[in-house]
């Protein structure tokens, strides 16, 4: 059968849960208007403390009117993110509050330095040794210890405001000091600028002497160079011999395309005359003024004859004269085309003759240019150091006269401002009466209200069976049949060693006597010897009349006398009580019948450190009542922390109505730590003897008069068995 978890056996009775804090409301009441008296208290009493802030603006401070030449606001940085928290640092810095705590003598302040007016209670501290003592500490170091605990600075997010929030007992320093740290922060930005501006005007003067020779060495070698090199410089700053190049080589080019034009003109001419074509076409013989007037008095003829020709035959000879006129004009106007040709080739021939001559003066002029370029080269980077050296040293120059500027007039604007200054408080920012009042009486209401459920639902009270969480039917295991044992207990110690000997004397008698029939049930019970010892049921009535919390079992006989143990806690269970069995025997006797194992974790476990309630709590297969097994853990280990077993056990009457303990063959001395408030001790006995009766005789002298002796034989619960609640063994 498989061991079901406590969890897998029972759910959580949310309403008799919550029903726990109607029941409890005076109790949580009482106690969250204790907690809210004194927290009103506490912060009626409690020493104010006053809170103002100075707010910082980090921006160019530069003016218009006394910005350096060539410069604008776009041309200065601006302190970017790690810009403004460093600037956060250097508020907070060391130096800074120390010139504050200097300037307001602060050291004089108990606030600041306790060793001012230190109180009787803390001197006697000191003399004793539980508490450092301040003097030992240097009181500019106690200065700013406690002004770094009341000051905090800290940048606005997303943008350039610093914040300074300063907290003190006094509200004329709570607004004196951040705006203190902020004069002296603006302080300390103008004297940086001034150092640095002082270290810049050091550094330019020699530098600018420097420069100022190598820029006259530089110029001087220019000028020798060029007069060595014989390099005449033409317009537009070139050299003359590249100038003329660039000249003839356009000349060039305007020949050749004068040349071409003539060549392509002369040679239409030449076609058209050739081909008996018209002249037209061609633009030169078009432009020329005499074939001008030649085609208009060739257009005023054709004219005529066509008027005359309306009246005249073709052979009339007027017409013939205007026709032989007509035919004149063409041989005019072809002549005159020659001419134009004629002049068109010697124009070609003359530009041909120029281009020739051009050409090789473009050839003179190439190789002059060549070697004036490479003298022009050297030349040029002589040139350009000259004017590197040059533009530094004015830059340099420039520079110097504004740093000597600013210096004499000791104007050094600080990229800062501070544009809301903190003002004395009127009310204190703590304590705040109302706010924390209310938020004790709530959060004690809450808090008490989480303990009340939680008591309710570690007690067990708050637990109802699961549904389905029961076992399957066992088969039923006999106990020992003997006779009814006598109800009553032993008076004192002598009654019990009597019953001892009537013990020994009865089985020598019984086994003298010749075996004439074999003995039936009924018989071996009226034989049986007792010492007084009651049932398992008395057992558990007394258990349950008289409230007992623990129920310590001691067996002397071994582990099958702690049958009793056993059978009185599932009793007790089935009787509606929560009820835990504790084996503390070396065996595990009691515990392995309950859950069919020994690999359980349990009580040595649980005080080897190993394991917690819920691992070590495990339900007994056959009834409702739970178990705590031996455990797995080392045994010598778990003695070594047997003085936590008090803890345990106050822990465990707690959270049940009875706890059971099964404590073996334990002596008194065993047990001491087992026992409390509301225990009963029982001694579980099977056969009566010397050994039961001298470790009842122990127990009795050893401080528990009220010993009481169950035994487990022959016990039978009446009325119909329920099946696996009667194993015991």
């Amino acid at each position: 059968m498989s061991v079901q978890s406590v969890a897998a056996d029972v759910d959580v009775d949310l309403r008799q849960l919550f029903a726990s804090l109607a029941r409890n409301w005076l109790r949580i009441l009482v106690v969250a208007l204790v907690v809210t008296g004194l927290a009103f208290a506490l912060t009626w009493l409690a020493t104010p403390h006053y809170r103002a802030e100075t707010r910082l603006l980090i921006e160019t401070r530069e003016s218009v009117y006394t910005r350096p030449d060539g410069t604008n606001d776009n041309d200065k940085p601006i302190l970017d993110e790690e810009g403004v928290t460093s600037q956060v640092e250097v508020v907070s810095s060391t130096d800074i509050l120390k010139q504050v705590a200097q300037k307001l003598n602060l050291s004089r302040l108990p606030e600041f330095d306790e060793t001012a007016d230190m109180p009787m209670l803390s001197r006697l501290l000191v003399i004793a040794g539980l508490k450092s003592d301040p003097n030992e500490i240097p009181p500019e170091e106690r200065v700013l210890t406690k002004m770094r605990e009341k000051l905090n600075v800290y940048r606005i997010e997303k943008s350039r405001v610093i914040v300074i929030e300063f907290s003190s007992e006094n509200p004329r320093l709570a607004a004196e000091i951040p705006n203190a740290i902020a004069d002296a922060y603006i302080s300390v930005q103008g004297n940086a600028n001034i150092e640095s501006n002082s270290a810049a005007t050091d550094w330019l003067a020699p530098e600018i002497a420097d420069l100022s020779k190598r820029v006259k060495d530089a110029e001087a070698k220019v000028a020798s160079y060029r007069a060595q090199s014989d390099l005449l410089m033409g317009g537009n700053n070139s050299v003359l011999a590249t100038q003329q190049l660039s000249e003839l080589s356009s000349e060039l080019s305007r020949v050749r395309a004068n040349r071409a034009s003539a060549e392509a003109t002369a040679d239409s001419v030449r076609r058209a005359l050739q081909n008996g074509g018209s002249l037209d076409a061609v633009p030169e013989v078009l432009s020329s003024e005499l074939i001008q007037r030649l085609r208009e008095r060739q257009v005023e003829l054709k004219t005529n004859i066509a008027d005359l020709s309306t009246s005249l035959l073709d052979n009339h000879p007027r017409i013939r004269a205007l026709r032989s006129q007509l035919a004149d004009l063409d041989r005019q106007i072809r002549n005159e085309a020659e001419k134009i040709m004629k002049g068109l080739m010697t124009q070609a021939q003359t530009a041909q003759a120029r281009e020739n001559q051009l050409v090789a003066d473009v050839n003179t002029l190439k190789a002059a240019s060549a070697r004036a370029g490479d003298q022009q080269v050297e030349l040029d980077a002589l040139q350009r150091e000259a004017t590197a050296q040059r533009q530094l040293l004015e830059s340099y120059l420039t520079r110097y006269r504004e740093a000597s500027s600013r210096k004499d007039s000791n104007y050094l604007p600080v990229d800062a401002r501070v544009f809301s200054r903190a003002v004395a408080p009127s009310e204190p920012y703590f304590p705040k009466i109302l706010p924390i009042t209310a938020a004790a009486f709530v959060g004690s209401l809450l808090l008490m209200a989480i303990v009340t459920l939680l008591q309710e639902l570690f007690s067990g009270r708050a637990m109802r069976p699961a549904a389905g969480a029961r076992f399957d039917r066992i088969e039923q295991v006999p106990m020992p049949v003997a006779h009814e044992p006598s109800n009553h207990e032993p008076a004192d110690i002598e009654d019990l060693e009597d019953r001892t000997a009537e013990a020994q004397a009865e089985p020598q008698a019984a086994g003298a006597a010749p075996a004439t029939a074999p003995a039936t049930g009924e018989d071996v019970k009226s034989a049986r010897p007792t010492l007084g010892e009651v049932e398992i049921d008395k057992a558990v009535e007394k258990l349950i009349t008289t409230g007992a919390a623990r129920a310590i079992f001691v067996s002397p006989e071994g582990d099958e006398a702690a049958a009793s143990s056993v059978l009185v806690a599932r009793e007790i269970s089935d009787a509606g009580l929560r009820v835990l069995l504790l084996d503390l025997t070396a065996s595990g006797a009691a515990s392995r019948p309950m859950l069919d194992s020994g690999l359980f974790p349990g009580i040595t476990n649980l005080l080897a450190s190993e394991a917690q309630f819920s691992d070590v709590i495990h339900p007994d297969l056959y009834s409702d009542c739970h178990v705590i097994p031996v455990g797995t853990a080392d045994p010598v280990r778990a003695m070594r922390a047997a003085d936590r077993l008090p803890i345990i056990m106050q822990s465990l009457t707690t959270a049940y109505d009875l706890v059971v303990v099964e404590c073996g063959p334990a002596d008194a001395q065993g047990i001491n730590r087992l026992v409390g408030e509301g225990t009963e001790v029982f001694l579980s006995l099977l056969e009566p003897n010397d050994e039961v009766a001298q470790a009842a005789v122990e127990l009795i002298e050893s401080g528990y008069p009220d010993l009481t002796l169950v035994t487990p034989v022959g016990y039978e619960k009446p009325g119909t068995p329920v099946p696996g609640r009667r194993s015991a063994a």
